[in-house]
């Protein structure tokens, strides 16, 4: 399986710089796996395509503030993305500047603060901070906005890139299909009979690393922590067990899911996962998904794929560029149910 067969041309044009006015105010594309049908609706129009019963599972991973700026005692520039905070003072972090940094550097942080480096950790630095970090990157912090969007980040995205139930920080890149959910979106499915549960998944800055490898069994995915509690998997147990569906918002929310059931059966699971998800992967829980749209030869992509198909996800992302959909993570959003192989029947 090469990773070419899940590219596609993109105009860049179409990649949203810019939230729309209100969160239910995108565009939504429905798919359905199993007959490669399209359908162009709204967002606001997702009540229609569920039923009494069915369950929504959320993410409510909260997203950090974790870009800072600093230098070094020599002046040099540094950027610190915060990617794993391990306690109250210790994070893992990429870090970026003109010169290689050495271990029990100190990086002076833009606007008070300061950083040790305590050493590598992998691709990562392990960081030591002077202070409570939260209250650093709350104080000092920068919204760490996708590198496709073209701008400094805005204390606006401080809201906007982030879901209304976001509740617990960790993430640094934000759960996106969950941005378009308002809370009379949540309301008037409530009020319908949509059942709701929630987990968590800490989005890394991973989520954006592209695959190099031609081979896409050859790549190695991020890991990312999350939970899925025993709650959780009660009531998704009992939407199975009466025949309503499983509807998982967002790509993070179906690898929590995934890897909580990776054993076989639904079971409770804390801790890191790097769950890669690509076609010819048999789906345990997940019956239909609610995503955005995701960049050529992306993970992202090829999970999308594994669940309704190559060939009908890549004519979908070819029709929603004709008829001008945005792109990413504040454009438009797909509704997607699998393909009978798919998922679970």
């Amino acid at each position: 399986m090469r990773r070419s067969q899940f590219s596609y041309d993109l105009p860049q044009n179409l990649i949203a710089q810019q939230p729309l006015p209100g969160r239910g105010d995108s565009r939504l594309l429905v798919l359905s796996g199993s007959s490669a049908q399209i359908e162009d609706s709204t967002f606001r129009r997702l009540p229609d395509l569920l039923e009494p019963g069915d369950l929504l599972v959320l993410n409510d991973t909260r997203v950090i503030p974790a870009r800072l700026f600093g230098r070094k005692p020599s002046g040099g520039r540094v950027e610190i993305l915060v990617e794993r905070p391990q306690g109250e003072r210790v994070a893992l972090a990429h870090l970026r500047a003109s010169k290689a940094l050495r271990a029990d550097m100190t990086i002076l942080i833009d606007g008070g603060g300061e950083a040790r480096v305590l050493g590598r950790h992998g691709d990562l630095f392990r960081l030591s901070f002077d202070s409570d970090l939260m209250a650093i990157l709350d104080r000092c912090g920068h919204v760490p906005l996708p590198p496709y969007i073209g701008r400094d980040d805005m204390q606006s995205d401080r809201e906007r890139y982030q879901t209304v139930y976001a509740d617990r920080p960790g993430a640094v890149a934000a759960p996106t299909a969950g941005l378009h959910f308002d809370e009379t979106m949540l309301a008037s499915l409530a009020r319908k009979g949509i059942e709701q549960a929630r987990v968590t998944l800490h989005v890394g800055a991973g989520t954006f690393q592209p695959v190099r490898v031609d081979e896409v069994r050859d790549h190695r995915m991020h890991s990312e922590w999350l939970q899925v509690t025993e709650e959780t998997c009660r009531t998704i147990s009992a939407a199975h067990a009466r025949g309503n569906r499983v509807v998982a918002v967002g790509t993070t929310v179906v690898r929590c899911l995934e890897t909580a059931a990776a054993g076989g059966e639904l079971s409770p699971f804390e801790g890191l996962s790097n769950l890669f998800i690509y076609p010819g992967y048999e789906f345990r829980v997940v019956d239909a998904m609610i995503t955005n749209f995701h960049l050529p030869e992306s993970t992202l992509l090829m999970l999308v794929c594994a669940f309704a198909g190559t060939e009908a996800v890549l004519a979908a992302y070819r029709h929603a560029i004709r008829q001008r959909y945005r792109f990413f993570s504040y454009g438009d959003a797909m509704f997607v149910t699998g393909n009978r192989q798919g998922c679970r029947q």
